[in-house]
Order: C-alpha cells, then sequence, then structure tokens
C-alpha cells in the first residue's frame, strides 16, 4: 500500500522504526576484574529489568550479557517482545517493560509531546547504518537531489526534513515529494519498479541491497545529518527517578560493552548473529561500514534538535508548545557511570575513555 503525504501529517505515525534502528581487530579484551575506586558501590534498586529492543537486538546488550558486565552490576535483563498489538513505547506506557533501546527517537518524542512522562537516559546507535538507494547508475550529489524528488521515506525522519530545512527550504514536505511504504522491502521493490526516485533502508537491509544489481547505495542517512541520533535509551520517568543505581549500572556495563565490542567487532557479529538468530554476512553487511555506530551516550543535542525539527514540520502533538524536552532527558546518571568507568577501568584503554569524555562534551553540554 502507497501513502502520499497529504494535508493530515498529524495522523501520519512514525513507521518501520523498529527494523532501522533494522572484520576489524583481532585484539581481544579478556573481561577484567573491577578494580577498587573511592567511589561506594551501590546496589541497583531493582535486580531484574524489564527490556525491549525488537527483532534487531542490541549488540552492546548481548556483549555486555555474555561478558557478565549486567553481573557485574548486579542486574539481570528480562527480554519483553515487542509485537503488532503492543509495540515498544505501549509497552513501556502500560508498565509491560522497563526501558526500551531500539525504538528510535521520533517514537519517544512522540510519544512525550502527548503527554506520555518518558525520560530519554541513554542511547543505542547514533548512526544505525541506514543506506539511501537509488537504481544503479544514479549519482548523488547531497541532500539536494531529493528536491522535486520522489523519496520512499517518513518525513517524520527528522534527519532528512532538517537537512531540506537548512538548505533553505521552509517547508521540507512541499519540497520533496515524500511517498511512504508499510515496509522496507516495498520501498525498495518501488526503486526497482522505477516509481520513486530514493528510498531511505534500514539497518536489517544492508545485505539484501549489497547484493542487489540494479541498486546503487548512494549515501547514509548519517551523511544527510552527524550524530543524527538513531535509536535512544527510554523509560518512563518514575522509573528512572526511583531507580538511579540501575539505570547508572545499566550504563557502565554498556559503557564497557563498548569498548569491547569496538575491540573485537568480529567476535561481536558472531555474537549478534548467535542472538538474533541469524547469519555472521548479515550483521556484518550492517555492522563492519563507519555508518554502524553505537554508544550509550544519551545525546542530550541532538535529540534537542530533532524535537524542534518534528515540531517544525507538524510531527508532534500541540502539547509539545508546552514540553521543555531538557526536562525529559537524564544526561546526571550516565555521565556518573562515564566518571566510575573510567576511574576503574580507564587505565586498560586511555584513549577510549577519553574519547567517550570527549563525545559527552560534545553532544551534551
Amino acid at each position: 500500500m502507497k501513502v502520499r503525504i497529504g494535508l493530515s501529517i498529524l495522523a501520519l505515525t512514525v513507521m518501520l522504526t523498529m527494523a532501522g534502528c533494522g572484520g576489524n581487530s583481532s585484539n581481544s579484551t579478556p573481561a577484567s576484574t573491577p578494580k577498587s575506586t573511592d567511589a561506594a558501590k551501590a546496589a541497583p534498586e531493582t535486580s531484574v529489568v524489564r527490556w525491549n529492543y525488537g527483532t534487531s537486538g542490541n549488540v552492546m546488550v548481548t556483549i555486555a550479557e555474555k561478558k557478565g558486565y549486567f553481573k557485574d552490576e548486579g542486574i539481570t535483563l528480562e527480554m519483553v517482545p515487542a509485537t503488532a498489538n503492543a509495540d515498544a513505547m505501549a509497552l513501556l506506557a502500560t508498565g509491560k517493560a522497563d526501558v526500551a533501546s531500539n525504538a528510535g527517537t521520533s517514537n519517544p518524542l512522540q510519544q512525550i509531546a502527548s503527554g506520555v512522562d518518558l525520560t530519554i537516559f541513554g542511547g543505542h546507535m547514533v548512526d544505525g547504518s541506514m543506506p539511501i538507494v537509488a537504481r544503479k547508475g544514479t549519482k548523488w550529489n547531497g541532500v539536494q537531489d531529493l528536491i522535486g524528488k520522489k523519496f520512499a521515506c517518513n518525513p517524520a525522519y527528522f534527519a532528512f526534513t532538517g537537512a531540506v530545512m537548512d538548505l533553505g527550504y521552509n517547508d521540507p514536505l512541499k519540497a520533496v515529494e515524500w511517498v511512504t511504504y508499510t515496509n522496507y522491502n516495498d520501498a525498495l521493490a518501488a526503486v526497482v519498479r522505477g516509481e520513486v526516485d530514493y528510498a531511505l533502508m534500514g539497518t536489517g537491509q544492508n545485505y539484501a541491497v549489497k547484493n542487489m544489481k540494479e541498486i546503487d547505495i548512494v549515501a547514509w542517512q548519517g551523511d544527510v545529518m552527524k550524530n543524527y541520533s538513531c535509536c535512544r535509551l527510554v523509560a518512563p520517568t518514575s522509573f528512572v527517578k526511583n531507580n538511579p543505581n540501575t539505570v547508572k549500572g545499566i550504563m557502565k556495563a554498556l559503557i564497557r560493552a563498548q569498548r569491547y565490542y569496538e575491540a573485537n567487532k568480529n567476535e561481536a557479529i558472531t555474537l549478534q548473529a548467535e542472538n538474533i538468530k541469524t547469519s555472521k554476512e548479515y550483521v556484518a553487511a550492517y555492522m563492519l561500514n563507519d555508518n554502524y555506530v553505537v554508544s550509550p551516550d544519551p545525546l542530550k543535542n541532538p535529540v534537542i534538535r530533532a524535537w524542534g525539527i518534528l515540531d517544525k514540520t507538524g510531527f508532534l502533538n500541540k502539547k509539545a508548545k508546552d514540553i521543555n524536552i531538557a526536562d525529559h532527558i537524564n544526561t546526571d546518571l550516565y555521565k556518573a557511570a562515564l566518571d566510575e568507568v573510567t576511574a576503574q577501568y580507564g587505565s586498560e584503554d586511555p584513549e577510549f575513555y577519553k574519547k567517550l569524555q570527549a563525545f559527552y562534551q560534545e553532544n551534551n553540554s
């Protein structure tokens, strides 16, 4: 089914986020025994965290479980699957899950705008390795190539509407002919048939498009907007407020997992493939490129930017005017976790932790 953007843009829902966000170093880094620090380790208020990460998985979570990083923090994860009738946001709203990590950025922001009290406290993918595809031989000079063209992409994907506005177009919904499809496969087929000029694909479509002779990857979503914030870690505000030690422990485990991932990508591919029950080739297709960037950093500044773009393009509830989105972003617990992990493990990889501190300052200050 094909839907063209008309007057009632507020009726659009953010589609396909669960799929989007559906050999490097061989220097293995063994799990380390925690070193003593001056900071007393507080027990988590909640030891079992109900977690949803959809069908595409989360490599940092996978590593943190396999390497015992969550266990080191006294935390066990209970995976809660989402279905068509109970997506990740619904699971949070109904109290059936504590944390969602793969529901994008638009979805939680739209929920907050409608009055649901959620807090973004961390992240998953900074850049989700989401390719922009076109028929073979198509040239790409930048986002300006989308102007006046048919683009198979939900315009609630704020990186594109934001980039179009940056070109000087006040109404990006009119500057580009946005065409939405039920799923990425339908959008891909539309490119092959010549029904649209370009299409955005999800993380999980990398393997397919890289093996199609009639399709070229002309760019990536991360090329259009740097650090656009693919997927955020989000929870009910009450959970974050009532469980600060738990949330900080989650962050510490994921920071250590990020370090392990960056040093051991080949092993990470194997672990992730086993976890989501697919082939290593499928995972490698998106993981082994520079456009797949994971980090538990909350990315406060990019999230605020996304909120502004969604508001300007009409994808937020009118209640958004009365909401300060910064009140729904908690950076303190991540920063505390980063400082503690740096004190405990920083000597193992000083450059990595220095990089994370700089990244935090760039994206949250």
